[in-house]
């Protein structure tokens, strides 16, 4: 949850917006009203915000909805997690408790790096990717935008991942995959 990953680094968060309240608001945060309404999206210029949306298509449609008003989205990285300096974070992107990201490593815009996955030495990520909790990424792995790595699954070294591309939850990835396919097994399967 990235309101975890915020209390971690100590970044206090005091409102969000959604297309409707929610019931549910365990941290007490103001609603302050519609994600599309034009007047609250000009008063929100300047400030920093942070996408906690896990669908990579509409993480990136309000991605460039909030940019259009100048609004700022920083990365949040948590407080137990491990960032290689020589890796590039890029805006908008969360990545939660226990990720390890290794030497050399590129992080495209608002992607996800869900609990415990892992990304070792010169991979490739694009923009708006979720990488579900435990994934791992063995090195120079490719991976194009919008696509979703399933929890525990597992891609071999030097394979490229098109974009659009689902690997289901537990596959091992041995060969590269072409876009808009979803992947499932072990080993890996190739559907559509």
């Amino acid at each position: 949850m990235v309101l975890d990953v915020l209390d971690s680094i100590g970044v206090n968060c005091f409102a969000y917006c959604d297309l409707e309240e929610k019931s549910k608001n365990p941290f007490f945060l103001k609603y302050l009203g519609k994600d599309n309404d034009k007047k609250l999206l000009n008063k929100l210029s300047s400030f920093n915000a942070y996408l906690g949306i896990g669908n990579n298509q509409i993480r990136s449609e309000g991605y460039l909805n909030f940019k259009k008003y100048n609004v700022n989205f920083p990365s949040a990285v948590h407080s137990r997690s491990y960032i290689s300096a020589h890796s590039r974070i890029s805006d908008g992107v969360i990545i939660m408790a226990g990720v390890i990201i290794n030497p050399f490593v590129e992080i495209g815009v608002g992607t996800i790096c869900n609990s415990g996955s892992i990304v070792e030495h010169e991979c490739k990520i694009g923009r708006f990717v979720h990488l579900a909790p435990g994934s791992v990424l063995t090195g120079q792995v490719e991976v194009g935008d919008f696509s979703f790595i399933g929890a525990n699954s597992v891609v071999r070294q030097g394979v490229k991942i098109g974009k659009n591309v689902i690997i289901g939850a537990g596959a091992v990835v041995l060969r590269d995959v072409l876009d808009n396919s979803i992947v499932f097994g072990n080993p890996g399967k190739i559907k559509g």
